[in-house]
């Protein structure tokens, strides 16, 4: 791939941005959340397509319009997200899209033909089970390697695998770092996207960087370190606009404030967080893709359940079991899916900020439109929501108006702790200003706010405190005078704690 460029609506995703890979060589292709590694790669394997710049296979250019086309070119992309049915068994995920048929124009389905390749398959790469077994009794781990058995089969040459051990124990891990090696023998190449820097070095041949959609630069075998890999990764200053946001914490919380002790989530069961956060006070939460941060917000809330927890807020214990006990006490939670699970985007302006607390715009049952009306329009001057009318849909809203939207449907209710999750992600710099003085303006009046981000200039530049997250455990916390990105980055990966 040379000189790919790709532009989003008030981005540059990726800009003129190379990568090259080897027959049989495996690359890793590293950077912080929002690099342009997955832009990158969706481009290779046809889910977008890309503005400028060519990709040659063997010296020779192609087009790759749809992953249709990517997998006809030997090219096969192995989400984190696995693209498997777990209502049909084994062999028929395997040769999914590209059954073996028999019987002429009848074209029945050869269906003794598929388990035999199947079982050949799936027993290459390790896997003791029968190709008729169900995926639904399969694990996570045995799933991935059904997917790879399925991109072998496809006569994949070039396999791309994005964060392919975030969910997999270590065990399963060791099993298939493994594989891949024996892939690399059979002269397949693998483009390995993963956040755990130990792996990398295990693995990869070389190491490309990506840093703000660009090139930062390789690292070949003998260079690629914990070290250097991180000093590629980050280095970029902080912008204008976070000049003053936050100051130095001068005390601990003295049971004032919002504490959450021996924390264990449904996804990381083996581990406790513990963290508290003082009134006024901003606690950045940092980690990499499934460092379990947004776990622990939903648990907080009472959207997933706590195997285990103690929360206190200024010095009351909370019992909080779903959603609406944590509303009562005053947390609130601004989610990172706005449109899944923030907003109702078929409602207006107006009926997404009443709905979290009707009862206090209704008499007898009834829901005045008056006082929803007001209070509406209170929130809309408040806090800049640029809308015509307050009777516009959400849907209609770009994508900070829409946050701000959420964020002022618990405005109304007098917050006392206020979780932010990803506030910034998909809206433009102008709207990220205005998010960020919103924050700082809620830890002014005295709330504890969280805030979790992927953004390294965010989290360091909003944070009073950086609590930082890797594989489920809280790996260090960071005074600002500790505060650098390569200090969070270590900690994110790993490498120290």
């Amino acid at each position: 791939m040379a000189g790919v460029s790709k532009r989003f609506p008030g981005v540059v995703a990726l800009d003129n941005v190379s990568l090259s890979v080897g027959a049989g060589e495996i690359v890793a292709l590293i950077g912080e959340n929002g690099a342009g590694k997955s832009t990158l790669m969706k481009i290779l394997g046809g889910a977008i397509a890309r503005d400028n710049g060519t990709i040659k296979i063997n010296s020779e250019p192609v087009e790759i319009r749809s992953p249709r086309e990517a997998s006809a070119l030997g090219i096969e992309f192995i989400h984190q997200e696995l693209s498997v049915l777990d209502n049909l068994d084994v062999a028929a995920n395997i040769f999914l899209h590209r059954e073996p048929t028999t019987a002429g124009f009848l074209k029945l389905i050869n269906r003794k033909r598929i388990y035999s390749e199947a079982d050949v398959l799936i027993h290459k790469l390790g896997l003791d089970i029968s190709s008729r077994t169900p995926l639904d009794q399969l694990s996570l781990a045995q799933q991935q390697l059904v997917e790879i058995a399925r991109a072998l089969g496809a006569g994949a040459r070039i396999i791309i695998m994005d964060e392919p051990t975030s969910s997999l124990m270590l065990s399963e891990t060791r099993r298939l770092l493994e594989i891949i090696k024996d892939l690399k023998r059979q002269n397949v190449s693998i483009i390995y996207i993963s956040h755990r820097m130990h792996e990398v070095e295990e693995i990869a041949d070389r190491a490309v960087v990506l840093r703000d959609g660009k090139n930062a630069g390789t690292l070949q075998r003998s260079e690629i370190t914990h070290e250097r890999m991180v000093r590629m990764m980050v280095g970029r200053d902080l912008k204008e606009f976070f000049k003053g946001a936050a100051h130095e914490r001068s005390s601990t919380t003295n049971g004032n404030g919002f504490i959450v002790r021996r924390l264990r989530t449904i996804r990381y069961p083996n581990h406790t967080i513990t963290f508290d956060v003082a009134p006024g006070e901003v606690l950045g939460i940092a980690g990499l893709v499934g460092a379990g941060r947004s776990e622990v917000a939903r648990a907080i809330f009472g959207v997933e359940e706590a195997l285990e927890t103690e929360v206190s807020l200024d010095g009351e214990t909370l019992r909080i079991t779903e959603p609406q006990d944590a509303i009562s006490n005053g947390i609130y939670l601004v989610p990172e899916d706005r449109r899944l699970s923030g907003l109702i985007v078929d409602f207006n302006v107006r009926e997404n900020i009443s709905l979290p607390n009707l009862e206090s715009y209704s008499s007898a049952k009834i829901i005045s439109r008056a006082k929803e009306s007001k209070a509406a329009a209170e929130a809309v001057k408040a806090i800049n929501i640029k809308t015509p009318t307050p009777e516009m849909r959400a849907a209609n809203l770009s994508g900070g108006n829409q946050q701000k939207v959420v964020l002022a449907k618990w405005l109304t209710f007098r917050p006392r702790v206020l979780i932010f999750d990803e506030p910034t992600r998909g809206i433009d710099v102008g709207a990220k200003a205005e998010i960020y003085e919103l924050i700082r303006n809620l830890a002014a009046k005295g709330v504890s706010v969280i805030v979790i981000s992927s953004e390294m200039e965010e989290v360091l530049g909003i944070s009073d405190r950086i609590a930082v997250m890797h594989e489920g455990r809280l790996t260090g916390i960071l005074n600002r005078a500790q505060f650098s990105e390569e200090a969070v980055m270590r900690l994110a990966t790993g490498t120290e704690g």
